[in-house]
């Protein structure tokens, strides 16, 4: 193999030709232009070689050494065979002749210089060498270069102590390809292998290692597409599959049983049994492999892939190429015994290498930064659904609800509720009679809204008046990178908690990587995810994340340099083993470690209260204490801040109280007005203690110098002192694991957290009004221990869980509604109903959405041929425009020119085992981009055209967003828009309005820039 033809095959494994038979992700896009890359690989870039060779001091040294060689033949036939030795050295009788004299002066022309060959084939080993020496496994690995005996470098600034892995300037990216379509093409036939939810009893399934089983006798052959579909499984074995494959090697057996019984089904489908017989490759015994054989290992030896995307790919190696032309072309030994005058072709080679390795540079950071992009860019929500307490709900809609029995349903598998029995208040109901009569005895029944049709959905939401103030919990299905960007602008600077529990990546969890780089891997990982929640995080934020010894020092360094040295609050261990943990031999453990952090404001953690029995004051219900004021302090604090709590409540004398700040601005009551504290003081106003106080010196309030202040009454009273941090009574990893089994009547999640210890760092905040966050939700348990905290002590804590598992559906969703019906639950049933109580401190609403994935949006990428074919004149179009110009017209990458039909606009979404066409949430998506906490959510009707109006805030500012179709709209309907927007008053108070489309709405502004913008905004500190 000549070194161009070794350098060709190093670039189309760069450019993944290996993988040209594969038709989903990138690879799809990686063969939509094969032939272009191809083109480029074999005659753009020798071309561009032979072009720079045929010039400058380099041309002139191969003319020489080819003169040379040709004038050394010469007097071999003229002269004497023997006249030159085997060094090119002329006899001393052939000197004086006229050709001696001539070759003695071509030998010094082109002493040190090499033949075209010879120069060619050093600048192709040179660039093989450069570009090999960075690529691993399809990624480019940033090892730097120092010198040939240190051999590597650090970007290292002078700091006191300093950490860094070998893949901290790349995304980790951790996707479930194998749970989307994976489809490869075999002799014109193209092969989809698609998963399929698994229809196998939950105990029917023996152990948690899950495999990937094929469903033969559902394979589907579609002659005239020349499309072959092999449905598969991914869960664990059933207790006769166990029996049949063994103990070892399970998936080894399942996958060479497929291989016999696939083409067996296929007998009488010549054309498919073809295609997945013929030979892809041999193996290393020289045996064939068939392309059923290659896909099929290929796809069920990795049940999830990981690989990592450059955030300046372009950078790195330009710097590492500098590096290496410096350190291994300029040879500055070699320079010297060549010659002075063999130097300007020495700098020639140099810049040819340069160029040449450019150009390669630039392609391939081409399609890094167009995966960069994709997996930057803020993701669509897909779905958005709501879960509503009944007792939320306004009871004109009992008889939608009673009559919707997909609902029904799901109440009796979760609640193992029975709505038929009949009592004093449902004797002689028909059963909508008695189905209304439960809803109203059962307030905590949870509503999914995505049982319902769009229309009662639509009345529904309008009924409430501060929609995101009610919502006391936001589920997401989502990898936690594209969750956490999605909610920068809704969220900054406003979450209070944030508690992770991350794969431990002990070699042997869930945790994939890729090989050599188990902590490197880990680490991105875990920065990316970090980095992503610490502009969410409040001032007065604490943090917190769960670790074993595998990875607790390189945790602890990575959360250091994201927070700071001196922001570590405890590294609290805590017995998560009684038992002293699984080690069979040596030191057992038994313990994890409970990873705490503040963010800037150590005041922020609260003290224990533990009780003295020293109470001062006493009213009608006996003994208590003054507790702290209703009023809310501190960052956050104002009208604007929390208009939905500010409000007047009743005092002792029947005047009004308002929460007025000391410096006379309006602030919030710490509570809304459906807290039961709230509702209770409402009654009475004795529930709280009042007291006069003063303004600021100066300060008055509508020509008044005092208010009236309630505050708190404590029964039991306590005093503050610090925390322990030996964390051996806050539950153990069988409480966890109880606690769930107990809800769902089975082990649903493998390693859950104990309720008590999240319980317990919560109660850290001094703050029990904030948002906990948790991008790592597994099975919901923190979930659970915010409306645990908010039903034992009156708070109104709200959550955030982030989870891209499956298990977001078979265990976070219906646990989180489950703990919501009631708080007591055995053997997946509930103990008793949750008392009214706990009813009216249950959440409002929970509202959960979905995400398009990474994946997603590579598999929605389309390409514009014929805008790609008029660039292609262009210079550097090739290597640096091509994919993002051809693709900008991808549902994905926001064509603006459909939000036209903002209602209708669809992406293909994987989604249940399947991909199919689903329309995204365009409103919903451009609320989050935008930072919209939404008041009202209503929707019109003007003859047929729906318009969805969204009335809320950012800041201090009332903003307004219009959506409607307007495609085909003319001048009269623009007309009739505005006067159906000016009639329905849906403007009015507007600070800010923002419409889809053309519009001639007064002060209107188009969303479409807005939305372009902020989706592909980077949130890169």
């Amino acid at each position: 193999m000549t070194p161009l033809e070794r350098f060709q095959e190093l670039l189309r494994e760069l450019f993944q030709f290996d993988c040209a038979d594969l038709d989903f992700g990138i690879y799809r896009i990686m063969n939509y232009k094969r032939v272009v890359i191809e083109k480029f690989i074999t005659q753009d870039l020798p071309k561009a070689i032979a072009e720079e060779l045929d010039r400058g001091a380099l041309a002139d040294q191969s003319i020489a050494a080819k003169e040379l060689t040709e004038m050394a033949q010469q007097i071999k036939e003229t002269l004497d065979k023997d006249a030159l030795d085997a060094d090119g050295n002329l006899d001393n009788r052939f000197c004086d002749t006229e050709i001696g004299r001539k070759y003695l002066d071509l030998k010094t022309k082109a002493a040190g210089g090499r033949g075209r060959e010879a120069l060619e084939a050093n600048i192709f080993n040179h660039l093989y060498a450069f570009f090999s020496r960075y690529y691993q496994d399809g990624d480019f690995i940033s090892k730097r270069r120092y010198s040939k005996r240190q051999r590597y470098a650090i970007p290292y600034n002078g700091e006191e102590v300093y950490l860094y892995w070998a893949n901290s300037d790349q995304y980790y990216v951790k996707t479930a390809e194998h749970f989307h379509d994976y489809t490869f093409t075999s002799r014109a036939v193209t092969v989809h292998f698609k998963l399929q939810a698994a229809n196998i009893e939950q105990n029917n399934v023996k152990g948690d290692k899950r495999f990937f089983l094929p469903r033969v006798k559902e394979i589907a052959w579609d002659e005239k597409a020349g499309q072959l579909v092999i449905p598969f499984e991914y869960r664990p074995l059933t207790e006769q599959e166990e029996i049949r494959y063994g103990k070892k090697s399970q998936q080894d057996k399942i996958t060479a049983e497929a291989l016999t019984e696939i083409p067996k089904r296929l007998k009488k489908a010549d054309k498919a049994l073809v295609a997945l017989t013929t030979e892809r490759h041999k193996n290393s015994d020289g045996e064939s492999v068939t392309f059923l054989e290659h896909h099929l290992r290929q796809y069920t030896q990795r049940n999830t892939s990981d690989f990592f995307i450059h955030k300046d790919l372009k950078g790195f190696l330009f710097r590492e190429l500098d590096f290496y032309l410096k350190n291994e072309v300029l040879n500055l030994d070699e320079m010297e015994t060549a010659g002075e005058d063999r130097a300007e072709g020495w700098f020639q080679m140099t810049r040819i290498i340069k160029a040449v390795g450019g150009r390669i540079i630039d392609f391939l950071d081409q399609i890094e930064c167009f995966q960069k992009m994709l997996w930057e860019k803020r993701k669509f929500i897909t779905e958005t659904q709501y879960c509503i307490t009944i007792g939320n709900i306004e009871e004109t809609f009992y008889p939608d609800i009673a009559d919707c029995e997909r609902q029904w349903a799901e109440w009796k598998e979760l609640f193992h509720i029975n709505e038929d029995q009949t009592d004093l208040f449902t004797s002689g109901k028909d059963r909508e009679g008695k189905r209304i009569a439960f809803l109203k005895g059962h307030p905590t029944l949870v509503l999914d809204t995505k049982h319902f049709d769009r229309d009662f959905v639509d009345r529904l939401l309008a009924s409430f008046e501060d929609l995101d103030e009610l919502t006391d919990g936001l589920l997401i299905h989502s990898e936690n990178f594209q969750a956490l960007n999605l909610l920068v602008e809704q969220y900054r600077e406003r979450i209070k908690c944030v508690y992770i529990d991350p794969p431990y990546n002990t070699g042997s969890d869930e945790f994939i990587y890729k090989d050599g780089y188990l902590h490197s891997s880990w680490y991105s990982m875990i920065d990316q995810s970090l980095s992503a929640t610490a502009c969410l995080m409040h001032k007065t934020a604490i943090f917190s994340a769960t670790i074993d010894d595998n990875e607790v020092s390189g945790l602890l360094g990575l959360l250091k340099k994201r927070f700071g040295e001196d922001r570590l609050a405890a590294c609290a261990p805590w017995r998560s083993e009684p038992s002293g943990g699984k080690e069979k031999t040596g030191l057992r453990t038994g313990h994890e470690y409970l990873a705490i952090f503040h963010n800037g404001d150590p005041t922020a953690i609260s003290a224990d209260e533990r009780s003295t029995g020293q109470l001062n004051l006493t009213d009608k219900w006996g003994p208590y204490r003054k507790g702290r004021e209703l009023r809310k302090w501190g960052g956050t604090s104002l009208r604007q801040d929390r208009p939905g709590q500010f409000y007047a409540l009743p005092t002792p004398n029947g005047e009004e109280a308002w929460p007025i700040r000391n410096d006379g601005r309006e602030g919030h009551w710490r509570w809304g007005k459906n807290n039961p504290n709230i509702q209770k003081a409402m009654k009475d106003p004795e529930f709280f203690h009042w007291e006069k106080t003063s303004f600021d010196p100066d300060v008055t309030y509508h020509g008044q110098t005092e208010r009236w202040t309630p505050y708190e009454k404590i029964r039991d009273e306590k005093k503050s002192v610090g925390w322990s941090t030996w964390l051996d009574s806050f539950g153990i990893n069988a409480d966890a694991t109880r606690t769930l089994k107990g809800a769902f009547g089975y082990k649903a999640f493998d390693t859950p957290k104990p309720l008590q210890l999240i319980e317990w760092f919560l109660k850290l905040h001094s703050d029990d009004d904030g948002i906990c966050l948790d991008t790592f939700a597994g099975s919901g348990v923190t979930g659970h221990a915010v409306i645990s905290a908010n039903r034992d002590s009156c708070c109104n804590r709200r959550f955030i869980l982030v989870e891209m598992g499956s298990y977001f559906d078979t265990v976070i969703l219906p646990y989180i509604k489950k703990i919501t019906f009631t708080p007591e639950w055995k053997d997946g049933k509930p103990k008793r109903m949750a008392t009214q109580e706990e009813a009216e401190r249950s959440p409002s609403i929970v509202k959960y959405i979905r995400l398009e994935s990474y994946e997603d949006a590579l598999n929605n990428i389309e390409f514009d041929d014929a805008s790609g074919q008029q660039a292609l004149a262009f210079e550097y179009y090739l290597l640096k425009y091509m994919l993002k110009w051809e693709t900008k017209r991808s549902e994905t990458l926001l064509n603006v020119e459909k939000l036209a039909r903002p209602f209708t606009y669809k992406l293909h979404i994987h989604q249940d085992g399947q991909t199919r066409e689903k329309v995204a949430d365009i409103p919903e998506t451009f609320n989050y981009l935008l930072g919209l906490r939404v008041q009202t959510r209503r929707v019109y009707d003007d003859g047929g055209r729906r318009y969805l109006v969204y009335r809320g805030r950012i800041d201090h500012r009332q903003i307004v967003v219009i959506w409607r179709e307007t495609e085909g709209w003319q001048k009269a309907d623009l007309e009739r828009d505005k006067k159906f927007v000016a009639e329905q008053r849906l403007t009015e108070g507007a600070d800010e309005v923002f419409v889809n489309g053309d519009s001639f709405i007064p002060n209107a502004k188009a969303l479409e820039p807005v939305f372009k913008a902020r989706m592909f905004s980077t949130v890169e500190a």
